[in-house]
């Protein structure tokens, strides 16, 4: 081919290319509903996907975040549940508190022992019961909760939520603690 054909060739190219518009590159095929459904299967089954893993790092974060809090308050976060229950009646049957805290009694036992140690409560058998101990709040413990009005507005600020989002989250969790009991079956469902 001469340099004037291979000119005239380069020269038709250009315009058929300027005729035609950008050239377009293939379209993929979209993928089958079986293939859509697989890849949603194998999706479902990542880590980052899982419901029950999102929560319990949730959980230990926002423990975490409660533990310089509750520290100054001489708490544990545990510590500090038992003490939210008190703070809305005292006395209370160890069995009140732990279906309160929907804790076994045995686990509650160890944190009683140490709140009373520190002074924020007393233990004793019930009368007429002896089978029941009665758990109050010692003046110590009843003044504490003055200190402790702080913490939800200072756990609020720390994890950067606003009051009404805080109460979104609270509902959800609540549904979804509701939809985990016995009996969860008659919960229904959004």
């Amino acid at each position: 081919m001469t340099n004037r054909t291979a000119d005239a060739a380069a020269g038709l190219q250009a315009q058929a290319a300027e005729h035609a518009g950008p050239v377009k590159p293939p379209q993929a095929a979209r993928p089958s509903p079986a293939a859509q459904d697989s890849q949603a299967a194998r999706d479902d089954l990542l880590l980052e996907q899982q419901l029950c893993f999102a929560l319990t790092v949730a959980s230990r974060g926002v423990v975490g975040a409660y533990k310089p809090v509750l520290d100054k308050l001489g708490l544990t976060h545990p510590q500090y549940l038992v003490m939210l229950c008190l703070w809305e009646a005292s006395p209370r049957s160890v069995r009140d508190i732990s279906e309160a805290l929907a804790q076994e009694p045995a686990t509650i036992s160890p944190l009683l022992r140490r709140l009373e140690t520190a002074g924020f409560i007393t233990r004793q058998r019930m009368e007429g019961n002896e089978r029941t101990l009665d758990v109050r709040l010692t003046p110590r413990g009843a003044a504490l909760r003055e200190q402790a009005l702080q913490v939800p507005g200072i756990m609020m600020a720390r994890l950067g939520l606003t009051r009404e989002q805080v109460g979104q989250l609270h509902g959800s969790m609540m549904e979804l603690i509701a939809a985990t009991r016995p009996g969860s079956e008659d919960v229904p469902r959004r």
